[in-house]
């Protein structure tokens, strides 16, 4: 009876590449991490892109960049890249902030170079630099522009007035119908000949959307005209003198009302049974 011989052990000959997909926390341990705050321009055709899709590009551009980008733990993990503030759709962002982690050192022209070469049409990367780990922004004030046509003459009265109110309570219908006074957020308002610009509070209980402002300055009619809006620029609290104080907590703007009062006179529909074991089987 001839021997058994023993299973052969195949040797691969090419060297083990790198393993493609991102290293979660646990592979990559805490040696080596660095974390970037990226200030890029979202302008042009991309401006229509909503931010759910502007994730995805951004995770397509660090993917082509060959960034070795760590990832969450848990059963849905996900690339360690944060937006400080979502921009709305059709609001064109001259200069929004990216913060992104990276497993491994890199130096910032380095970086700054493989993201820019990657960059579709629309963005633009304006800086890049190397934060804390632990760093993470805050939004204090968002700023906005609107380009005006030609000059408003009374516009000027109508921001003093809207300054000079307490409550400007305005109708929201997502996610739900209801009445919130954004009074409260609207920080600034500065009107020159050709343009209006708006500072906004973000707070832990909300903040204000620049059309409803510009739609309660009687200006309405520039949005539905085809006027963009610009968002100029983000406030960080972490890049501010350290006395300075963080954004107001606004309880007038938290007093909102549901204005769906018709729903409540529609009966609600009433079930077949009372409960499972009601019926004779």
């Amino acid at each position: 009876m001839a021997p058994v011989s023993s299973p052969t052990t195949i040797t691969p000959t090419s060297p083990e590449r790198p393993h493609p997909r991102p290293l979660s926390q646990g592979e990559r341990g805490d040696q080596g991490r660095c974390k970037f705050r990226i200030r890029f321009r979202k302008a042009g055709d991309l401006r229509l892109v909503s931010h759910h899709d502007l994730m995805h590009v951004v995770e397509r551009m660090l993917r082509r960049a060959d960034l070795p980008i760590p990832t969450s733990q848990g059963f849905n993990p996900r690339p360690r890249i944060w937006f400080a503030s979502a921009l709305a759709l059709g609001v064109a962002g001259l200069n929004e902030i990216l913060e992104i982690e990276v497993a491994e050192p890199i130096e910032v022209d380095e970086l700054h170079t493989r993201l820019a070469r990657q960059c579709p049409p629309g963005i633009e990367i304006l800086s890049v630099r190397l934060i804390d780990v632990k760093t993470s922004a805050r939004v204090r004030r968002a700023f906005y522009r609107l380009p005006l046509p030609a000059s408003i003459d009374d516009l000027a009265h109508r921001c003093e007035t809207f300054l000079a109110r307490s409550e400007c309570w305005i109708e929201r219908t997502r996610p739900h119908p209801r009445r919130v006074n954004v009074r409260p957020f609207v920080h600034e308002l500065h009107f020159a000949h050709d343009d209006l610009d708006l500072a906004l509070w973000i707070t832990p209980t909300g903040a204000a959307r620049p059309e409803e402002v510009i739609a309660a300055l009687g200006l309405k009619d520039l949005l539905d005209a085809g006027a963009v809006i610009d968002r100029t620029g983000l406030e960080i609290q972490d890049e501010l003198p350290p006395d300075t104080p963080p954004p107001p907590r606004i309880e007038a703007a938290m007093q909102e009302s549901n204005t769906n009062d018709a729903s409540a006179e529609v009966p609600r529909p009433t079930a077949i049974v009372d409960n499972p074991m009601s019926f004779d089987s």
